[in-house]
């Protein structure tokens, strides 16, 4: 089961909300929440919002497929921070001039999956047989120490 949540024009940086997307990456969804909510970064709490969005995406997907859901099977498989609209603003500066204010914001995805369950290996034939399919490879000549081929340079063409 996988699902995603997206929330758009956060009114944070980008640069700032990557540093806490990137400790959840590749984590179990009970860990990730965990470590959102005891963050001290201020877009712990946007991220987390989202991940609580995306599970509930899954869940809903799985009660309209009918099939069992358990919030704890879940990943975090993806997980991307990227730039949003930047709201440009000025303020006043020396001898009359406007220096420019740059209020950016941010887009957060994230995907969830659940961990799905591996597979049965293929049954092995007998090491009789398999050794006996395996043909002898014939040895390379062993490699001068030291040098280095270096492909030649080509000719320029006089007009």
């Amino acid at each position: 089961m996988e699902a995603r949540a997206i929330q758009r024009g956060v009114r944070q940086s980008a640069r700032k909300m990557r540093l806490v997307i990137d400790l959840i990456r590749g984590h179990a969804v009970p860990e990730a929440d965990a470590i959102l909510r005891f963050s001290k970064k201020r877009a712990a709490r946007q991220i987390h919002k989202v991940l609580k969005s995306a599970v509930a995406n899954a869940q809903q997907a799985a009660q309209r497929q009918n099939t069992p859901f358990d919030a704890d099977d879940l990943r975090v498989t993806y997980a991307v921070v990227n730039e949003g609209q930047t709201l440009k603003r000025f303020t006043a500066a020396a001898m009359g001039r406007g220096t420019p204010i740059l209020k950016r914001t941010s887009h957060v995805e994230i995907r969830v999956a659940g961990v799905a369950a591996p597979a049965a290996p293929a049954p092995a034939a007998p090491k009789a047989e398999a050794t006996a399919e395996k043909k002898p490879r014939a040895k390379k000549a062993p490699a001068a120490k030291g040098k280095k081929k270096v492909p030649a340079k080509k000719k320029k063409a006089s007009k």
